[in-house]
């Protein structure tokens, strides 16, 4: 069945790095637009960022860009976030998303972010 399961989330310090993984099966990854969203407490979840297929062309929301990066191993089925110089509004449960053309939408489980010192 299909799985996408997100790892690397944790408790950093501002300023901080962490780097967020999302290993998926039981669908052809190489056909899917793969992208990281995030929901804080209390707020609607959004799209940090986003890598398209073939090109992989990229694209991040404005609150991350120059901070994060996304990408892409289509050998190895996995989807990467890089997240640098974090910020206490950073501050979120992370989720991977795989879309085809709309027509189908998988979600991982999420992992918890959390910026403090």
């Amino acid at each position: 069945q299909v799985q996408l399961v997100e790892s690397g989330g944790g408790l950093v310090q501002p300023g901080g790095s962490l780097r967020l993984s999302c290993a998926a099966s039981g669908f052809t990854f190489s056909r899917y637009r793969m992208s990281w969203y995030r929901q804080a407490p209390g707020k609607e979840r959004e799209l940090v960022a986003g890598i398209s297929i073939p090109g992989g062309s990229t694209n991040y929301a404005d609150s991350v860009k120059g901070r994060f990066t996304i990408s892409r191993d289509n050998a190895k089925n996995t989807v990467t976030l890089q997240m640098n110089s974090l910020k206490p509004e950073d501050t979120a449960v992370y989720y991977c998303n795989a879309d085809w053309m709309g027509s189908y939408v998988y979600w991982g489980q999420g992992t918890q972010v959390t910026v403090s010192s």
